[in-house]
């Protein structure tokens, strides 16, 4: 196990063998995003897709919250003053940050969990959402909360929670910002796993580290294959990706090894090639 310099301490990051588990840590803010924070996150996902020690990543949030979204009361005080910046760069820089975090995490070709010590809202959802799977303490609790603060949604909220439970159903959760609990979460399908508080850390590790001695070429195709699927590919295009992966990943050495583990009657072991 082993600590890494995020360059802030609003980011944490650990790698544990194939684990790189990355925690949002402003407890004070209840997580809120800080220029600081994002850049890290940013950072520490580019590196992560391209490291081949890295082979499952965990995103996770400092004390009882998960994120709260953007910093309200760093909005308001740089609404009263401080240096401006130009429309065209506020577009610019947010589009780039979107990208390089929540874009990251739903496109890069490695699993993602994010796992909800507490709340998820806002932009905070939006990032919960863009990983492939979600873990969550049975106390916490999901909202978009945009329409409270005056804002439409970002970090891809409205994109992954329309493709998880619907267009009308995203509607109403947009539109009220209900806030929406752990077993309604689970029900509606937002989340994989719900658990107790105290049993979260352990059972996420154990998720993650499962994913992170698996099949890794496999779990790559299987990622494009899905998203492929998700953002409406071509039947006929989907099929002739999903073969060239199919026959790609019957020559790898993780293939080779499951079928020889499925003659002799034992558990594969999987080197991620």
């Amino acid at each position: 196990m082993a600590d890494i310099d995020t360059g802030t301490t609003d980011l944490l990051a650990r790698q544990d063998g194939g684990v790189l588990t990355l925690t949002l840590n402003r407890p004070e803010a209840r997580n809120a995003l800080s220029g600081e924070m994002l850049s890290a996150l940013s950072q520490q996902l580019a590196w992560a897709e391209l490291e081949p020690s890295v082979r499952c990543i965990v995103v996770t949030g400092a004390g009882k919250g998960f994120c709260a979204g953007g910093d309200v009361k760093g909005m308001a005080s740089r609404n009263t003053g401080g240096e401006p910046i130009s429309l065209d760069d506020r577009l610019q820089n947010q589009r780039v940050s979107q990208k390089a975090t929540s874009g990251k995490l739903f496109k890069m070709a490695k699993p993602t969990i994010a796992a909800l010590p507490g709340a998820a809202a806002g932009a905070g959802l939006g990032i919960a959402l863009a990983c492939d799977l979600r873990i969550m303490a049975r106390t916490a609790i999901l909202t978009t909360a945009f329409a409270k603060v005056g804002f439409p949604g970002d970090y891809g909220a409205g994109y992954f929670l329309s493709k998880l439970v619907g267009a009308a159903k995203a509607r109403e959760l947009f539109y009220f910002s209900d806030r929406v609990t752990a077993d309604e979460a689970l029900a509606l399908g937002l989340v994989n796993w719900v658990v107790e508080p105290d049993e979260l850390e352990a059972r996420t590790k154990e998720i993650a580290q499962k994913l992170a001695s698996g099949p890794s070429v496999a779990f790559r195709y299987m990622k494009e294959n899905l998203n492929r699927a998700l953002m409406g590919a071509d039947v006929d295009e989907y099929l002739d990706v999903e073969t060239t992966h199919q026959v790609h990943c019957s020559q790898t050495h993780d293939h080779q090894e499951a079928a020889r583990a499925f003659v002799e009657k034992r558990e594969p072991v999987f080197l991620g090639r």
